[in-house]
């Protein structure tokens, strides 16, 4: 296994390094990015663990390639802000389109080179989704008949299966979000297209610990570790913002 960091937007101010894992044989392509909202922090610190575990080797894949964007905004990231404008909302609406914005013009211009099976958007948000059915805290969503749909639902049942108290349980979220990277992902690229999400009340570390044993099951699910790989023994060490 390869694994090599890139420059997006080299010369920008809002340039931001990323990293692309290479198995030894061919297969999927997988795509995480993180940071589109500069404060959401834990998701950030989980996607630069993976790199991490990717660099000690802790973490093998086995075919296929993996691109993780760690801090996809780091504007906002250095001011702890969520972004103005919200980048979310900037990428490609259609085909033929172009974002509204270089910063997600040029994050989308990598997905559309690599042309991943899978996208992954780790993300944060407000509440409890079993609490709540109106927030986003402990969700992962996907577009309606988009084809991850099933295996957001197998990965939701392991996950509540590991998670004791059914307040922190994750839900499924099925809506269009259109000038998300995730619906761009997938309307325009045809990729298996999720956003996760925990929730802000949560610890910092138990919201690092959900976003890689989700990226974890989805990767298993694309094929890229195997089925009995297990990375996450690791500690996860958290980083005071």
């Amino acid at each position: 296994m390869q694994v090599k960091q890139y420059m997006l937007g080299k010369g920008y101010s809002w340039a931001t390094p990323y990293y692309i894992a290479t198995g030894e044989q061919g297969g999927p392509h997988v795509m995480v990015v993180a940071g589109i909202h500069g404060k959401e922090i834990a998701s950030i610190r989980a996607a630069e663990k993976l790199v991490e575990l990717l660099n000690q080797q802790k973490l093998h894949i086995s075919q296929g390639k993996l691109i993780i964007v760690p801090i996809v905004n780091q504007e906002a990231y250095r001011k702890r802000i969520r972004g103005v404008p919200d980048l979310n909302r900037t990428f490609p609406r259609k085909k033929k389109q172009a974002a509204s914005n270089r910063l997600s013009a040029a994050v989308f211009e990598l997905a559309q080179k690599h042309q991943p099976e899978w996208y992954l958007d780790l993300h944060e948000a407000n509440g409890l989704s079993q609490k709540d059915n109106k927030v986003l805290g402990q969700t992962i969503i996907s577009n309606s008949g988009n084809p991850a749909v099933p295996a957001v639902r197998r990965v939701i049942k392991l996950m509540n299966r590991s998670i004791k108290l059914q307040d922190q349980h994750f839900n499924i979220r099925l809506r269009e979000l259109s000038g998300s990277s995730r619906t761009a992902a997938a309307r325009i690229l045809g990729a298996r297209a999720v956003t996760v999400e925990t929730c802000w009340s949560l610890p910092k570390k138990v919201r690092i610990k959900y976003h890689l044993e989700i990226v974890q099951h989805f990767l298993r699910e694309a094929g890229l570790v195997k089925a009995n790989g297990v990375y996450l023994a690791a500690k996860v060490r958290t980083v005071t913002p």
